[in-house]
């Protein structure tokens, strides 16, 4: 049964990271609408995913020793761990399909933030904002966590096609990797936190 989730899941996503239409479309319609306004609303959320990653981790780690507050200290072992699991994963999909960026396969693509450096597919920003946002979430399951950690989340997908950089099954897969790679953690807290004890305690 896991095998064929597994092919059917990597069929799907060589599906999605083709070039085919509905993916160049939906990109072409968030691409093209743009103002100096919404350039630098999606560059400050772009922007924000790397930032956000390092200060939460340390601000709940610092939080829990210092306040002696256990699950806000597990809350940032967590999202550092999450945050492993995510980079491997999101790093070793798009070595292994190598996908071109919007702007270097197809013509007059709003690019306001240049080009970068690492492949398309899937989106690393979107992979690392779901993943904080997902585990945040499973954390602190209230709705005005849950609610604002998934918008703010969003729209750092959007912004990555709203900039040029990103196709919407770039950005579709980014989430379900962060999301999966928290899901998969938060599954697994009890030896690493119980890990985490033995070291710091």
């Amino acid at each position: 049964m896991t095998c064929r989730v597994l092919i059917f899941w990597l069929l799907t996503v060589q599906t999605l990271c083709g070039q085919n239409r509905i993916d160049v479309n939906i990109f072409r319609t968030v691409n093209d609408h743009h103002t100096p306004f919404t350039d630098g609303f999606f560059k400050l959320q772009t922007n924000s995913v790397k930032p956000l990653l390092y200060t939460s981790t340390a601000g709940f780690l610092l939080t829990g020793i210092i306040a002696k507050d256990r699950k806000a200290e597990d809350t940032g072992i967590l999202l550092l761990a999450a945050g492993i699991v995510n980079f491997g994963a999101t790093h070793g999909l798009k070595t292994g399909f190598n996908r071109n960026r919007p702007y270097e396969a197809l013509d007059n693509v709003h690019l306001p933030t240049g080009p970068e450096g690492t492949r398309s597919f899937p989106s690393g920003h979107t992979s690392t904002a779901f993943a904080m946002a997902t585990m945040v979430s499973l954390q602190y399951p209230k709705w005005y966590v849950i609610v604002p950690s998934y918008a703010w989340a969003g729209l750092v997908g959007y912004s990555r096609m709203a900039l040029g950089v990103h196709y919407p099954s770039d950005v579709l897969v980014g989430a379900m990797v962060g999301a999966g790679s928290a899901y998969l953690i938060h599954r697994l807290r009890g030896p690493i936190l119980r890990t985490k004890d033995r070291v710091f305690h």
